[in-house]
């Protein structure tokens, strides 16, 4: 019988369960700070803080793994304060696993702010405008000191709605050269890993290429990056299905800048095991929460005499009662949600259990294997009537063998 385990030296990486229908795995992921279920969501706690949530509150909500930023810790407080003290666990009292994107991202978000080259990124700092040059080999030196669990490798990023095609393989080709100039830099291969990125936009013809040179690679976990960004689901969907199709089995799947609960759901059936975003603590600073039957916004004038939990029946400590939990009601966060950052707070540590419940959830199915009667029952607490169903999820789950139109 052939092996489910991996083993790097900073990871291991056992497959427990396939959906019997669909490409979605459970499996075990040991890290240096402890294991983790996959699959998974990922808070992002940019600046070594998730907004809203003490390192206490994060824990509660069962996170192991979380997202810290890279070219924003490079930034403020510096890789002095860093090795200083001794790595952004210590900075930021967390005793569970990190995660660190490579600065990557920040060529798209402040692209006004950079310029691209074959030596590295040059932006100017959004904090005072003064210069910075991030390299892969420096992207990688940061890491190490920051002292992730899991690094990423500098990419060149390119929205994927970019119709430069010769632009689109010049930043494809980029990232496997700076890939290998990540793997020369990196200091502490026994207790971080170093992850791939998959870039190639939507070109499918591309991105096989690029999982090729890749793969040739190594590394312990692998990455499907560029997406998010303004694409078309359909064309999201064709991305994360092909690339899925041609990576081992044997090692953790990443697609970055995921969040929605339905790309979260659909994504996992097409083979991928780890998501991250910002989305579920942005929203709830609009007063929005997350909740199995589609997002409500609490500032509404309908929520001031609703004295029920945020959503019944979840089971973070804002909505149950009892011990542990606080039983805050609709109408309390109705009240503060314009005034007080409270509500904020609370809305985050819901938003972000939802996520990662979700995702419990879903891993149970896989295990159980009724995974597609779980896909079913999602969209169907979303769009009660089935002629609300995005076609994107209905086309991109048929390809995995599951009709979410048939009764």
């Amino acid at each position: 019988m052939a092996s489910n385990l991996f083993t790097s030296p900073a990871l291991s990486f056992e497959l427990i369960a396939r959906c019997s229908t669909t490409r979605a795995r459970a499996s075990n992921l040991t890290l240096p700070h402890g294991p983790v279920q996959l699959p998974m969501f990922m808070p992002v706690a940019t600046q070594a803080s998730l907004k809203g949530l003490t390192p206490e509150q994060l824990e509660e909500t069962g996170c192991r793994l979380c997202l810290n930023n890279t070219y924003h810790l490079g930034l403020k407080p510096g890789q002095d304060v860093l090795n200083a003290v001794g790595g952004a666990h210590k900075l930021q009292g967390w005793k569970h696993n990190i995660l660190t994107d490579s600065g990557g991202f920040q060529m798209v978000s402040l692209l006004k702010l950079a310029k691209i080259t074959e030596e590295g990124v040059r932006f100017l700092s959004p904090h005072d405008g003064s210069p910075m040059l991030l390299t892969p080999e420096h992207s990688i030196s940061l890491q190490n000191t920051i002292g992730s669990d899991i690094i990423m490798q500098l990419d060149d990023v390119l929205v994927t709605t970019s119709p430069d095609k010769a632009r689109m393989r010049e930043a494809m080709e980029r990232s496997v050269r700076w890939l290998d100039r990540c793997i020369a830099a990196h200091q502490n291969p026994d207790r971080q890993n170093l992850f791939c990125i998959i870039q190639g936009g939507l070109d499918l013809d591309m991105r096989r290429e690029c999982c090729e040179q890749m793969l040739a690679r190594d590394t312990p976990g692998i990455a499907i990056g560029g997406l998010s960004g303004g694409e078309a689901k359909d064309d999201y969907c064709r991305v994360v299905a092909t690339c899925t199709a041609l990576l081992p089995d044997l090692k953790p799947r990443y697609v970055m800048g995921i969040g929605y609960p339905e790309d979260l759901v659909v994504s996992v059936a097409l083979g991928a095991d780890m998501f991250d975003c910002v989305w579920p603590t942005r929203t709830a600073r609009f007063g929005n929460a997350i909740t199995r039957k589609g997002m409500l916004n609490i500032r509404n004038a309908q929520y001031a005499r609703d004295f029920g939990p945020i959503e019944p029946g979840c089971g973070c400590m804002c909505c149950r009662s009892g011990e542990g939990g606080m039983g805050i009601t609709r109408a309390y966060v109705n009240h503060n949600a314009s005034k007080e950052t409270v509500a904020a707070h609370l809305l985050s540590i819901h938003n972000v259990w939802y996520q990662l419940n979700l995702m419990r959830e879903i891993r149970q199915a896989i295990i159980e294997d009724r995974f597609p009667t779980y896909i079913r029952e999602f969209f169907a607490g979303l769009h009660p009537d089935k002629t609300n169903y995005p076609s994107w999820a209905v086309e991109a789950l048929r390809g995995v063998g599951v009709d979410l139109l048939s009764d």
